[in-house]
């Protein structure tokens, strides 16, 4: 297996984790007014994008490296675009928070920034995996 195939499975487990976080019985994870972490206000429509990105990363890394390498550059570049947008607006386009709730004003930069992070890492990161882990 590559490494390219293996990171594409770090991926699946990765976004199999933040699919399944609003139903961990694990104490600080989900916070008393259902923010996990306090900053993300995960529903269940963004439970299945992360279970369907989850489930495409896993046949990705299963069927080849070239697979897993398309699959990098594309949810890379969604993921990566959906983050900056948040920086942007406050709300992103993968959950179609941009359409529903428009401009979202955070408290605090930190928090807005916070809330975009996981999405600009995991794009970045794919994208980069991508480019360079061509053969």
């Amino acid at each position: 297996m590559t490494t390219l195939r293996l990171i594409t499975l770090g991926y699946f487990v990765s976004l199999m984790i933040a699919a399944s976080l609003n139903y961990l019985p694990v104490a600080g994870i989900i916070d008393d007014q259902g923010y996990a972490f306090g900053i993300f206000a995960l529903d269940v429509f963004d439970d299945l994008l992360h279970l369907a990105s989850a489930l495409w990363a896993l046949a990705a890394a299963l069927i080849s490296h070239r697979a897993s390498r398309i699959f990098l550059t594309y949810f890379g570049a969604l993921y990566f675009a959906d983050g900056l947008l948040g920086l942007a607006t406050g709300s992103g386009f993968l959950d179609a928070g941009i359409l529903i709730y428009g401009f979202y004003e955070y408290p605090s930069f930190l928090i807005k920034l916070a809330a975009n992070v996981p999405h600009l890492a995991l794009g970045g990161v794919a994208l980069a995996a991508a480019y360079f882990g061509r053969k």
